[in-house]
């Protein structure tokens, strides 16, 4: 196996969880990663942060894989919000989830996790529905090849227009292990 160490990231939603089972029950070493990329301290809303690393922590701890904290709350302002605002008070419809996964998720967190002196994992993963030509659990990654970024199983839940400003980089190192399936499976 090519890629033994996988970081991924948990939400404490059920398709990050799903996702952290697919890959631990293919034998990939699994370290879950909570992002906290907006700070809560001035939300009252009923789905807190506090409430998705209390959920992340039970999941980790029911599959026995550890879970790290990490925090992008001023990188999440600084490259996704404050340039939604900007756009916005321009006419713009702009969409922050694609920024987000640009600049946080495979950028920020593919730098953190694959870091040597971090986490040192070989690829990280997450719960998208998405699919690339590297397969789910890139089985069938080729080192000097370019990645495409494809279609999942599940067109309704498919997000691969949040994802299409994903650098290569990272996708080339990313497993997407609910590609295959859909949200009822």
């Amino acid at each position: 196996m090519l890629f033994k160490t996988v970081a991924l990231g948990i939400s404490g939603g059920v398709d990050s969880a799903v996702a952290a089972l697919l890959l631990k029950n293919r034998g990939f070493q699994v370290k879950g990663v909570f992002m906290r990329n907006w700070d809560i301290a001035d939300e009252k809303t009923m789905c807190t942060g506090d409430r998705d690393w209390e959920d992340a922590q039970r999941v980790c701890r029911h599959l026995g894989i550890p879970l790290i904290h990490v925090n992008f709350v001023k990188e999440y302002w600084n490259n996704v919000f404050r340039d939604f605002l900007r756009d916005y008070e321009s006419g713009y419809t702009p969409n922050p989830d694609i920024l987000c996964n640009r600049y946080i998720k495979f950028d920020h967190f593919f730098s953190y996790a694959t870091n040597k002196e971090k986490l040192a994992a070989d690829a990280i993963a997450t719960g998208h529905y998405a699919k690339t030509n590297f397969g789910n659990f890139l089985e069938n990654y080729t080192k000097n090849r370019n990645v495409k970024l494809l279609q999942a199983k599940d067109t309704f839940k498919d997000q691969t227009f949040f994802l299409s400003r994903v650098p290569q980089k990272a996708l080339r190192r990313t497993m997407f292990p609910l590609g295959d399936m859909t949200k009822g499976e």
